[in-house]
Order: structure tokens, then sequence, then C-alpha cells
């Protein structure tokens, strides 16, 4: 039994699929979602290293998980957290960090240049200066954010006797570069397949900054993306990550976000391609609730054009930077690897 809320983060189930050969690690099944667990050890290793000392502000940039994981954990930890976000943010989410104690800031307007991620990070700085004693988790460059997954591939590697496949999202890029830098220990032939979306620009596509899907996705480009790692990457677009969130609802019951219908889809497919005797592992991050005005709501479908029956029986191999506008997928050679790692530098906000 857990002594504590913090110490009951993680240990999530894992299910089969309807596709038998692929399993889905429930991460949305923690206490707000897969963040908790960033959020634990981030701010654990912080107290512990004096990096966050008692009286400390805490202060991140978020619109969904990682917000709530650090408004819970901070505030146990008996910190004020401060969060920012921006108009995205879906209601529920908002009324949960007011209940979880959290000031939400929320910007008004996107950066020309980093979207509303940049915008978000150029307001931290601003509050860097009302508090000048604080602590910025920095959920998109902290190495204890893909550290924090050691716990979760220690699960799915006592829990699978062989790991074929790893197919998850990518944001921050913390939770696939953590989960698959610890499973290729073991599994050094593992193969990585990320899951983005169409307007994002982690793997060079143009950006889209009005795009509906929420969870995976980014305007900047984190350090914490591992490149080297990734074998294969996927683009599905709004219409198709929402049409999957229902088909994952419909056909495996599991009622979740668009970042884990995006993945299953991809999941799907990945199995039933590369056969029976491979182990596909899913992660699924955000469970559906926060979506129930977007997702889950035909009035929203309407409103935004988007129809039932869009996502294709298969995806659309492209070559280098072509761009894509419905599910596509690209092989990410040693060569587009070695690029990535070395032109992407580390965010300086502070």
């Amino acid at each position: 039994m857990a002594t504590n809320l913090i110490d009951s983060i993680g240990k999530t189930p894992l299910v089969s699929l309807c596709t038998p050969n692929v399993h889905a690690k429930l991460e949305m099944l923690n206490h707000f979602g897969m963040k908790d667990r960033v959020a634990k050890n981030i701010l654990l290793q912080a107290k512990m290293d004096g990096t966050l000392s008692p009286g400390d502000v805490i202060i991140e940039s978020s619109s969904g998980t990682m917000a709530l994981g650090v408004a819970m954990v901070g505030t146990a930890l008996g910190h004020e957290v401060i969060i920012v976000t921006d108009p995205r943010i879906d209601p529920l989410t908002m009324i949960k960090l007011k209940a979880l104690g959290a000031d939400v800031h929320v910007v008004e307007r996107m950066s020309e240049s980093g979207g509303w991620q940049g915008a978000r990070l150029d307001y931290l700085c601003e509050l860097f200066t009302i508090y000048p004693n604080h602590f910025w988790p920095k959920q998109y460059e902290n190495p204890h954010n893909p550290g924090a997954y050691q716990s979760l591939a220690d699960e799915l590697m006592n829990e699978l006797p062989a790991i074929d496949y790893l197919v998850g999202a990518v944001g921050s890029g913390g939770s696939l570069g953590g989960i698959a830098s610890h499973l290729k220990v073991k599994h050094p032939s593992l193969k990585v397949i990320a899951v983005d979306s169409v307007g994002s620009i982690l793997f060079d596509q143009p950006l889209k900054s009005k795009r509906l899907q929420g969870g995976l996705g980014n305007s900047i480009k984190p350090k914490n993306v591992q490149y080297g790692l990734i074998d294969e990457v996927h683009w599905l677009n709004d219409n198709e990550a929402f049409e999957s969130s229902i088909r994952l609802a419909n056909r495996e019951k599991i009622f979740a976000g668009n970042s884990s219908g995006s993945v299953y889809t991809v999941a799907s497919w990945v199995g039933k391609k590369a056969g029976p005797d491979k182990t596909v592992v899913a992660i699924f991050p955000d469970r559906g609730d926060r979506y129930q005005d977007s997702v889950f709501n035909e009035e929203f479908w309407k409103d935004h054009g988007l129809n039932h029956g869009s996502i294709p029986s298969e995806p659309t191999m492209v070559l280098g930077q072509e761009e894509v506008k419905t599910w596509s997928y690209v092989k990410w050679n040693r060569k587009e690897r070695k690029n990535h790692e070395t032109q992407y530098p580390t965010i300086h906000r502070v």
C-alpha cells in the first residue's frame, strides 16, 4: 500500500487490444495522466538536490496533464504553484487546477515565431522577475522528465517477456525517449515509432498553430526529443486523431484523448504489419474526460468541418521533408537522426 498520494503514482495497467499482439499501457489511469510521473520525479529530485527550496514558488508552462501533475505534486509538497497556459485549455482541466490550489495565468495571444508554447515561455520570464524565489520544472529540457519513465519501462519489462515495437506520442519528448532508452538496455533491437500531429514542427513539418489536437505535437523543438532513438514518424491530422479516439472507445472500451487515439491507430497498423509473433506496446497518456466538448462533441465536429470515416486503411509513406496533410509516415534514417541531434539547441528562457 502506498503511504501517500505521491507514492501511489505509477503501476498502471497493461491491457491487450483487439489486435492480439498490441498491448496498451494505460498511463491515463494515473491520478491525472502520464505526466504525474514527470512531476513526481522532477520535483522530488529538485527537493533532494536543493534547487527547490522551502517557500519557493513552482512555475510551469502547460495546457494539460503536466499542469495537473505539477499542481498535484507541488501543492502536496507545500509549495505555491503557478501554471501558465493558453486559451486552448479545456474547462475541466481549469476546474481541476483551481481545485488543486494552483494559480492559473492564461496568455492572450500566441508568439509570431513560437506559437502558443513560445508565448507561454515568454510570459514565464516575466513571472520570474516577480517571483525571484521560484523553481521552473522545465519539462521541455529537464533530464528528469525522460528519467521519470524508467519506472514505466521497468513495469513493461516485468509484464512482457519481449517488446519489439514501442509506439508513443511526442510533445515535450520526455516519455517516448525516456521509455525507449531504458527498454533498449534489455531489448536493443526495439523499434521506436513516434506519433505526431499534422501542423507540428517537431519533425520538420510547417507550423499550423490553429490545429485542434492537444497533448502531442509542438510549435517549438524541445531538447528532450531524442531523435536518435526514433525509427519511424507518423502524423495524423485533427480529423483522423479525433476519429481515432472515438474508435478506441467504441472498439476497445477505452475512453481516452486524441493522443491515445492517434497512438491506437498507428499501433494497430504496426501490429498487423509486423505479424503475430511481434509484440507491440502502445502508450496511452491521456483519458477522454477533458475532451468532452471537442473530440466527443458532435456540435464541435460540425462547427469545425470534421467528418467521420476519415481514417485511411493505410498511411502514406513520404520521403524527405514533404508536407503531410493526412495520416503519413517516414522512415527516420541514421543520417537524419544525426542531423537532428546536432541541430536543435537547449531552450534558454531564464
